[in-house]
């Protein structure tokens, strides 16, 4: 008896010509900024309003699993190098806790060689010839630091946050506070190279928030997702009304339950349809000039001086370039967030092939992507972030080698109202800690969520009695990164 009661009191709340529980939900959703009261769209993917007005509105992240080198790519220490095989004073590693090695490692300077570049002056190291060429747009942070100093819940925290399981991703909180512009393709999608990352899928999860928001990974060779072209025996218009049938079925069960997965179930069968023809149209190069292919390396071979364990492996150079510029396309298209994730920059030794292997891969096609967005008018309104979950430690590993470091990183970010040729934040002469404007991971999300017009106060999910949001109980919003 008392279920019935309470169907019958989801129908008169959901269905009554009253509207009460409609209205007061727009209310709500109005309250928060998310909602348009004019707006009557089922679709959970639908753009919504923002908090205030955004700078951004599209996310690419590079996302360079395994931990970069900042002291070979982005933070010069000359210091370091004319201190290399001394060891560190024990205040200064006290408490400290290190994947692999030891406290009485020695610090150990980089070979690589630093340049100004620019009109803004910024060094970069000689392996990045070619991103060299785009400081005066970059903000790079070299202050960056977080807590968890192993890979998986490094990852996690980068993603998600925090550093465990269960919560969404960064590009699922963009997604379900801004929406999609595109009709026909997911609204956050995941492009891989190499092999996987520690985190996995938890790098792109939903946590608990609808399905519809997880990341959906798009291959760049052969059906953009499996199974999802047609068998030969079945016409479209056969799918469709197997479809329409599947979206009555689901309907009338949602009536029932109210249960919000039944809605994304019903959203993932409609755009699953609609991308049968949107996808593959979205990852075809062939509409691209041979000047725009030449320029991202996309028919790059594989180099010849390295053996596939430090990195490499079948066309990694080619799929990764691949990737960069199918992230254009798909921003191009509508689609807000795309993650370009490659592993692995976790050199534990062979750090100067390796991370040489690595940089050439990168570089090139991260520097075209942004001077093709550029010149394209949509750099002004497209975030690009290179960010990995911590940075490698001033202490030798072995000969050849780097532990991971969480104390202190470089990231950067390019475009979508970011405030170009700056560095901002200082390790000490060591890279070892922040000396000047320290940047927490929590800070750092709640920045791009505000160039997306998003308060990240504001962006929440109410979850086992909690009002749980992206940046945790911190983070704040570095004005200095913003133009």
């Amino acid at each position: 008896m008392f279920e019935n009661i309470e169907i019958a009191r989801r129908q008169f709340l959901t269905s009554s010509a009253s509207g009460l529980g409609a209205a007061a939900l727009v209310n709500l959703l109005d309250a928060d900024g998310f909602a348009d009261s004019k707006a009557k769209s089922p679709n959970p993917l639908a753009p919504r309003n923002t908090h205030y007005p955004a700078r951004a509105k599209n996310v690419i992240f590079i996302y360079p699993a395994g931990g970069p080198s900042q002291l070979e790519l982005f933070d010069p220490k000359p210091v370091l190098t004319k201190r290399s095989g001394e060891q560190l004073p024990d205040s200064l590693t006290k408490d400290v806790r290190f994947a692999f090695i030891k406290k009485d490692a020695k610090l150990m300077g980089s070979k690589r060689v630093f340049r100004k570049h620019g009109e803004c002056g910024t060094e970069l190291s000689d392996l990045l010839p070619h991103l060299s060429t785009c400081v005066d747009d970059i903000a790079f942070v070299r202050s960056m630091h977080t807590e968890a100093f192993n890979h998986h819940p490094a990852q996690l925290m980068l993603s998600t946050g925090v550093p465990r399981f269960g919560r969404p991703s960064f590009g699922s909180w963009v997604l379900y506070g801004l929406g999609s512009e595109s009709q026909n393709l997911p609204g956050y999608v995941v492009l891989t190279a190499n092999r996987g990352s520690s985190g996995g899928t938890s790098n792109w999860t939903n946590g608990f928030l609808p399905s519809t928001y997880q990341g959906v990974v798009l291959r760049s060779r052969g059906e953009p997702v499996l199974n999802l072209n047609l068998p030969d025996s079945v016409s479209r218009d056969l799918q469709a009304a197997n479809l329409n049938a599947i979206s009555k079925l689901n309907q009338l069960q949602f009536e029932r339950t109210a249960d919000p997965e039944i809605e994304s179930r019903i959203a993932s069968y409609e755009l699953a349809f609609r991308m049968q023809a949107a996808a593959p149209s979205a990852l075809d190069l062939s509409e691209e000039t041979q000047e725009t292919l030449d320029a991202y390396g996309v028919d790059r071979p594989e180099p010849t001086d390295v053996k596939s364990q430090i990195g490499g492996g079948k066309d990694v150079y080619k799929t990764f370039a691949r990737n960069c510029l199918y992230a254009r396309r798909l921003i191009e298209r509508g689609v807000r967030f795309v993650t370009l994730m490659h592993a692995s920059w976790d050199q534990h030794g062979q750090l100067a092939s390796a991370l040489s292997y690595n940089a050439r891969m990168s570089d090139q096609p991260i520097a075209a992507l942004i001077k093709d967005l550029k010149q394209r008018g949509m750099l002004d309104d497209t975030l690009i972030v290179f960010a990995g979950e911590f940075g490698r430690t001033p202490l030798a590993q072995g000969n050849d080698g780097r532990d991971h470091h969480p104390q202190a990183f470089t990231a950067w970010m390019a475009g979508g109202g970011v405030r170009g040729g700056q560095v901002y934040g200082q390790t000490d002469d060591f890279g070892w800690r922040p000396q000047e404007n320290p940047v927490h991971i929590n800070d750092f999300h709640a920045t791009l969520l505000h160039l997306l017009g998003i308060d990240h106060e504001r962006l929440s999910k109410n979850f086992g009695g909690l009002d749980v949001r992206l940046t945790n109980v911190g983070g704040n919003v570095i004005e200095d990164l913003i133009a």
